[in-house]
């Protein structure tokens, strides 16, 4: 009897480890930066989301099917800011702003300090889907080291290109238009704007 304890309570304690609200974790961390949650790792092709109902990680379906990228892999890892959301009734997807963290792979769930670099504005049927590029914080993650846009257009212009093209194509049902790009100040006042309205 006393090892059926033992067992519910520790299926009870990894159950409930897996069940963490990430929409609402902090915007910040600790040391002042803003925080990611991953869902997709980078090189990934099937579209993970965190669900907000389960609090777990399911795939994305889309008429009943599981939603894969039919183009190339995430180029960086995807996920979004936590308390942050786009209003649709202010235009926007009614969701957590997205972001694109550009290092190497990390997995689902993971949540790291990030310096935003940049920010692609992009529409999706006629809605605001911005999405945020940024940097890990911790340098040992970077593969790419600017902290800010003007520097990373200069040194990594090819990368920006990428990610542009990557985002027009990666999802053929949708009709993605990009309508420019912000800086690291416009990018962290955008952050914020959607963080007040919660």
């Amino acid at each position: 009897m006393r090892i059926f304890l033992i067992a519910i309570l520790v299926f009870g304690f990894l159950s409930c480890k897996s069940r963490i609200d990430y929409l609402n974790t902090n915007l910040k961390s600790e040391k002042g930066y803003f925080q990611a949650l991953i869902e997709i790792p980078a090189g990934t092709n099937s579209k993970i989301e965190y669900d907000k109902i389960s609090k777990d990680f399911k795939i994305s379906l889309r008429d009943g099917k599981e939603r894969n990228i039919e183009f190339l892999p995430y180029p960086g890892n995807y996920g979004f800011i936590p308390s942050t959301y786009s209003n649709p009734e202010k235009g926007g997807d009614g969701d957590a702003l997205d972001v694109m963290v550009l290092s190497s792979t990390l997995s689902s769930g993971t949540i790291l300090e990030i310096i935003p670099i940049g920010m692609i504005m992009l529409t999706d049927a006629g809605e605001e889907d911005f999405k945020v590029i940024a940097i890990p914080a911790e340098n040992k993650l970077r593969t790419i080291n600017n902290e800010n846009f003007k520097d990373f257009v200069k040194n990594y212009k090819a990368a920006r290109d990428i990610l542009e093209a990557w985002f027009l194509n990666y999802d053929p049902v949708e009709n993605t238009e990009i309508q420019g790009w912000a800086d690291e100040r416009e990018t962290e006042k955008e952050i914020l704007r959607l963080y007040k309205e919660l």
